[in-house]
C-alpha cells in the first residue's frame, strides 16, 4: 500500500500527524507520526504461516535511536546503538499488551511490527506517540486487526491530571505516570501501565476515565487515516487454524468428565500436573492415529480452558479449591542466607521467590546512557526465572524480555518507599530468584523484595506487596467473575492478568495483561477493590515475620559515612589525575563517591575507617582562618623550619623564628618528626599557603639585663 496520505490535529497543544506512502513502501504499512518535534516510524511487515508453530508469533520491537536526540554513544569502542535498554523492550512489551488481544484467534501468520524512533522531543512523548502509530498502521494495514485501539499518557499534578505530560513533569512533579489504551469506538478498558507515589486507587480510576474522556480525537484520527489509505477495509484472506470441530467433540467426549472431575478436586498444580497429563496420555492413546499429536495438545488445551471457564463462571468452584477472592496460603522468611545483607523467602501456594537485598557504596551505581542523556541508578531489581521453577528443563543465561518486564515491575513498585540517598547513602541491589510458579510470580517478587530490604536493614517508607486479579467472562459479558490471586491454569485460561502493587495507604504500580478484546468500564472499581483487599491481606500476612526495618545493616555490609563540601573544592579532594582520592582510598580501605552538590560518602568495612577518610576530607576542605589555634603533628623539618599537619591534608610551615621566644641555633635540638605541638594560624592566603607560629602560645621570656634597677615612670 503506497498510497499517499497525511492528517493532523492539535491535541495536548501540540501538533499530531500521521503520514504513509512517503517512508519505507515496502512494508505492509508504515506511518511516520508526528507529535511537535517528537517522530516515529510504525511499520507492519506481515509473513506467511509457519506450520511447526502452534501460537501466534507476533513480534512487537520499540527501538530507540540516539541520533534522535542529537547524541552519540559515549563508549569509545562501540557507537552503535546496541542491545535494547530495559525501558525500551518494557515499551515494546507495553504495546504487545494491547495489541496482541485484538488478533483473530484462529490467525497464526507471522507479523512484526517496529517502532524506530526518529527525533526525540523532550516536550513530546515518543511513547504516548508510538502507541497512536502502532494502532493506525495495523487499522490500516491488510493485517487482520480489531482495532482501532487509542492511548494516553496521564500525569497528576497539583491535585490535577494532566495529558501528555512532559519527561521533566514525570520526574519531578507527577504523582501519577499512566499510560492507558481503549478499543473501538465504544473505548472499552483495553490496558493500563502506571507507577504511582502511593495513589489511592479512586485517583487512578480518575486518571483512566480522564483519559478516555478526552481521547476522542485521537480515535478519530486514527479511523480518519485509516479509512483514507485502505477505504475499503481490505484485509488479506489467511489459512484459519481453528482446530477441527470433529476432534474437539471427539476429545470432549473421551477427556471432558474426568477432566471437570480432576479441577474439581481443590488440588495445587503440584499434584494436578501428573494428572492431567495422565489424561493426556490416555487421549492420545485413543486418539493418536487419527490425529496429530500437536493437534491433539491444543485440543486438551481448549478443552482445559474451556471446563476452568465453565467451572468458575456456574459453578463458583476454582481448580485449587478456594474462594472467588481468597488468596493462597502465604508464609514468609527472613535472614535466611547468613552472608548476604538481606535475604527473604516469600511463599504464595506453590509460587515461591527467593530475594537477596545486596548493599554497596553508591559508586557501584549503574550509568544508563540512551537517547534520553546519561543518568546513574542506586537502586536496582532484577529478576529471574529458571527453568525449574515451573518443572521443566531449558537454557539459562541472558535474561529474556520478560524477566526484564517482571524485574522492572517489582523495581519500581518499590521506588516510591526506598529512602533517598541522602538519609540513606548506599547503591541497592535486589535479586529475586523464581524458585517454584504457578502464578503472579512478579508480585511475589516484589513481597520479598520488601521483606529483604527490611532484612538488610534498609530504611523503606513503607511495606509494599502485591496480587494478581483475574477475570472470567461470557462472550457478552452479561456474566463475569473476578477472582484474587491468579494461580495456574486460571493466568493462562482468563481473560485478564491484572497486576498491582501498592502500601496500605496507596498505589505504586499497576501492569494489566489482557486476554480479551477489551471489557467494559464497569468492571475496572470492582477490579480495582478486589485488587487492594487482596494486597491488604497479603501485608498483614508479611508484617507477621517482619513489620519495620532492622535499626542496623548486616555486620557484612560496607558502613558509610558522609560530609557535604563546597563544591568548588571537589577538585582538592580529586587530586591531579585521581592520584589524591586514590590515595586516600587506599590509605583508608574505603570507596569514596562525590556528587556534583558536593555530597561525599565514604564507603568501608569498618565504620572506624569511614569516619576517619570523612575526617581527612573535612580537613583538606576546611578554610583555615588565622588566629585558629591546632594540635599539629611534625610531619618533616627542614633547616629553616618545620611542616606541621595541623588538620588531615592540610599542612602549614613552622618557620625556624616561630618556634620559640628564645633564640634557635639547631632546629634538630627543639623539634623532630611526631612531635605533637600547639600551633596558631598567622596567615592563610588564598594559594593555600598556611604560615604558622608556636612561639606566640608560650610566655614571652624577660628581655630585662640582670641586676638593672627598675625604671620607674615620673608623675606629674
Amino acid at each position: 500500500m503506497n498510497k499517499k496520505v497525511y492528517k493532523e490535529i492539535n491535541f495536548a497543544d501540540k501538533k499530531l500527524s500521521l503520514e504513509t506512502g512517503k517512508l519505507a513502501t515496502l512494508t505492509n504499512m508504515a506511518v511516520k507520526a508526528t507529535f511537535g518535534d517528537t517522530v516515529v516510524l510504525a511499520t507492519v511487515a506481515s509473513g506467511g504461516l509457519n506450520e511447526e508453530l502452534d501460537y501466534f508469533p507476533l513480534i512487537i520491537n520499540y527501538q530507540e535511536k540516539f541520533y534522535a536526540s542529537g547524541s552519540i554513544k559515549s563508549s569509545r569502542f562501540m557507537k552503535r546503538n546496541g542491545r535494547a535498554t530495559d525501558d525500551a523492550i518494557v515499551s515494546g512489551r507495553a504495546i504487545d499488551h494491547v495489541v496482541r488481544p485484538l488478533f483473530p484467534d484462529d490467525y497464526k501468520n507471522q507479523v512484526q511490527v517496529i517502532v524506530t524512533v526518529l527525533s526525540m522531543d523532550p516536550e513530546a512523548d515518543p511513547k504516548f506517540l508510538s502507541m497512536i502509530a502502532v494502532s493506525a498502521a495495523l487499522q490500516a494495514s491488510s493485517v487482520p486487526w480489531g482495532g482501532p485501539m487509542v492511548s494516553a499518557r496521564v500525569g497528576y499534578m497539583n491535585d490535577d491530571y494532566v495529558m501528555c505530560p512532559n519527561r521533566d513533569q514525570l520526574n519531578e512533579n507527577s504523582d501519577l505516570d499512566m499510560m492507558v489504551s481503549f478499543v473501538g469506538k465504544d473505548k472499552k478498558f483495553l490496558g493500563v501501565e502506571a507507577e504511582a507515589n502511593i495513589l489511592a486507587e479512586e485517583k487512578v480510576l480518575g486518571g483512566i476515565e480522564f483519559a478516555r474522556n478526552n481521547l476522542d480525537p485521537v480515535l478519530e484520527l486514527i479511523i480518519n487515516f485509516s479509512e483514507e489509505t485502505n477505504p475499503a477495509g481490505v484485509k488479506h484472506a489467511y489459512k484459519s487454524q481453528a482446530l477441527d470441530a470433529e476432534m474437539i467433540k471427539k476429545v470432549s467426549e473421551l477427556a471432558k468428565d474426568k477432566d471437570e472431575e480432576l479441577m474439581s478436586c481443590g488440588e495445587d498444580k503440584n499434584s494436578l500436573q501428573p494428572k492431567l497429563d495422565a489424561l493426556f496420555d490416555n487421549v492420545v492413546e485413543k486418539l493418536g492415529e487419527e490425529y496429530d499429536r500437536k493437534e491433539l495438545v491444543q485440543a486438551i488445551h481448549k478443552l482445559n480452558k474451556i471446563v476452568l471457564q465453565d467451572m468458575i463462571l456456574e459453578k463458583g468452584v476454582r481448580p485449587d479449591g478456594r474462594g472467588i477472592t481468597e488468596v493462597r496460603e502465604i508464609t514468609s522468611e527472613v535472614g535466611l542466607l547468613p552472608r548476604t545483607h538481606g535475604s527473604a523467602l516469600f511463599n504464595r501456594g506453590v509460587t515461591q521467590v527467593l530475594t537477596a537485598a545486596t548493599l554497596s557504596a553508591p559508586s557501584s551505581e549503574l550509568l544508563v546512557q540512551d537517547m534520553y542523556g546519561e543518568r546513574s541508578k542506586k537502586y536496582l531489581h532484577y529478576y529471574n526465572f529458571p527453568p525449574y521453577c515451573v518443572g521443566e528443563v531449558g537454557r539459562v543465561g541472558y535474561p529474556k524480555n520478560r524477566e526484564i518486564g517482571h524485574g522492572l515491575i517489582a523495581e519500581k513498585a518499590l521506588i516510591p518507599v526506598i529512602p533517598s540517598q541522602k538519609d540513606f547513602p548506599y547503591m541497592i541491589l535486589l535479586v529475586s530468584e523464581t524458585l517454584g510458579s504457578s502464578g503472579s510470580s512478579s508480585m511475589a517478587a516484589t513481597c520479598g523484595s520488601s521483606l529483604a530490604l527490611m532484612d538488610a536493614g534498609v530504611p523503606i517508607k513503607d511495606v509494599v506487596a502485591g496480587v494478581g486479579v483475574g477475570l472470567i467472562a461470557t462472550d457478552d459479558f452479561s456474566k463475569s467473575i473476578i477472582m484474587t490471586d491468579l494461580a495456574y491454569m486460571e493466568d493462562e485460561f482468563g481473560l485478564l492478568d491484572f497486576k498491582m502493587t501498592g502500601t496500605k495507604e496507596g498505589v505504586t504500580v499497576i501492569q494489566c495483561d489482557m486476554k480479551a478484546a477489551g471489557i467494559p468500564m464497569n468492571l475496572l472499581p470492582k477490579i480495582f477493590e478486589q485488587s487492594k483487599e487482596g494486597r491488604l491481606h497479603v501485608l498483614k500476612k508479611m508484617e507477621e515475620v517482619i513489620s519495620q526495618p532492622r535499626t542496623e545493616v548486616s555486620k557484612y555490609a560496607p558502613k558509610t559515612a558522609s560530609i557535604i563540601i563546597d563544591p568548588d573544592k571537589i577538585g582538592t579532594v580529586i587530586g591531579s589525575g585521581g592520584k589524591t582520592i586514590k590515595a586516600l582510598q587506599e590509605k583508608t580501605e574505603s570507596q569514596i563517591s562525590i556528587d556534583d552538590d558536593g555530597t561525599i560518602v565514604v564507603s568501608a568495612l569498618s565504620i572506624d575507617n569511614a569516619r576517619k577518610a570523612i575526617e581527612i576530607i573535612d580537613g583538606m576542605t576546611k578554610d583555615v582562618m588565622p588566629g585558629e589555634i591546632y594540635d599539629g603533628v611534625v610531619e618533616e623539618v627542614v633547616d629553616f623550619g618545620a611542616f606541621v599537619e595541623i588538620l588531615p591534608g592540610k599542612t602549614g610551615l613552622l618557620h625556624i623564628s616561630e618556634i620559640s621566644n628564645k633564640f634557635v641555633e639547631d632546629i634538630n635540638t627543639v623539634i623532630k618528626a611526631g612531635d605533637k605541638i600547639k600551633v596558631k594560624v598567622l596567615e592563610a592566603g588564598s594559594n593555600g599557603k598556611i604560615s604558622l607560629s608556636k612561639k606566640i602560645l608560650e610566655p614571652k621570656a624577660s628581655t630585662k639585663p640582670s641586676g638593672s634597677r627598675p625604671n620607674h615612670r615620673s608623675r606629674r
